[in-house]
């Protein structure tokens, strides 16, 4: 992507009439007034379509009361259609050339609702504030490769956010949205019901992009819940998540044998919670893995090198983590397991994202 500043020609221009939304053709013209190539190193695909933004909008019910967080708004496809309906829009961009225009473009083509709009310039994990009103819904097309750092850290940071709906990759959509049992679940599923109620929306086409994309998209809705009732930390649980998942093809006696400090301290942590140590950690609940976390043996609190042993499912609990703009192809943190190979997802504003589990 080109950082060169463009000419006070490239400023985007008020529609001639109809629709303020952005086209293919528009989404082209200031792709070329800003210097911004789509690359598939980068993932660059931008969506074309007013009506697919829209549906993302009526599938996250914003309402006129909603003050909206967007993650990785891109060129604003998405961000005018939240801003047709929302009370107050706050963009998140990491890209400088980006950041830089899209203020112009909701001033050019909803003049009424600059005032209502936000820009931050920021690596998303890194946001612990927000300007304007606290957001009631987090609705986006996450960054490639980062999205479920993003979403657990957007929800742990942000407790006023009532409802979130975010477009993925497809295999994403499926991880997060899927229930113990499934082949899928796993680190995602898992942290993410710790804060909501999270289910499929929907499919995306991939015709809607430019370019078209190798990869199918989904979309997630998440409604924020209560977390379950524990005298366990977060951070406590997620840790035992994390071991469970780390070596997942064990049974919990095993593979939460370094939490615990021992295989005979997991299954005494394991016979405590009620919960038969020859489970695989796919087959529980986040209430169960609460449990679990309550009943810690004494000798491993305080113990060194648990984190290590887990692998690095719990990064993104840990550390901030740059966008595909700033990193592209970088592996997704949050994951016990390396994923298997997939094709390049959609970036910036309007993409998809792997996640590895």
């Amino acid at each position: 992507m080109s950082t060169t500043d463009p000419t006070s020609d490239s400023r985007p221009q008020p529609p001639a009439g109809g629709t303020p939304l952005l086209g293919s053709a528009d989404i082209r013209e200031l792709a070329a007034a800003f210097g911004v190539k789509p690359t598939k190193q980068r993932g660059q695909n931008f969506v074309i379509d007013g009506n697919t933004v829209r549906r993302i909008v009526r599938a996250a019910e914003v309402t006129e009361q909603d003050a909206v967080v967007e993650v990785g708004p891109g060129l604003g496809s998405l961000t005018l259609a939240l801003l047709e309906v929302a009370r107050h829009v706050t963009a998140v961009e990491i890209d400088p050339v980006l950041a830089r225009h899209l203020p112009d473009t909701v001033a050019a083509r909803m003049p009424g609702k600059a005032d209502a709009f936000d820009l931050v310039f920021s690596d998303a994990m890194e946001v612990t504030e927000l300007p304007g009103p606290a957001p009631t819904a987090l609705v986006a097309n996450l960054p490639y490769n980062v999205a479920v750092p993003v979403l657990l850290h957007m929800l742990a940071t942000f407790p006023s956010i009532e409802r979130t709906l975010v477009m993925v990759q497809s295999e994403v959509a499926d991880r997060l949205a899927a229930k113990p049992g499934n082949k899928v679940y796993g680190v995602p599923s898992v942290k993410a019901n710790w804060y909501a109620e999270v289910k499929r929306a929907g499919a995306i086409g991939r015709n809607v992009f430019w370019p078209a994309p190798n990869v199918d998209s989904g979309l997630v809705s998440l409604i924020r819940r209560e977390p379950p009732k524990t005298s366990a930390s977060r951070e406590e649980v997620f840790a035992v998540v994390d071991a469970a998942f780390a070596q997942r093809r064990k049974t919990l006696r095993a593979a939460l044998a370094g939490w615990a400090g021992s295989a005979a301290g997991a299954e005494q942590a394991l016979a405590a919670a009620g919960i038969d140590h020859r489970l695989r950690g796919e087959m529980l609940t986040v209430e169960q893995f609460a449990a679990i976390a309550e009943h810690k043996p004494a000798q491993a609190e305080g113990a060194e090198g648990a984190g290590q042993r887990t692998g690095r499912a719990g990064a993104a609990e840990r550390k901030p983590v740059r966008s595909a703009a700033a990193e592209p192809g970088a592996a997704e943190p949050g994951a016990a397991e390396p994923a298997e190979p997939a094709e390049q997802a959609p970036a910036s504003a309007e993409q998809t994202t792997e996640d590895s589990e």
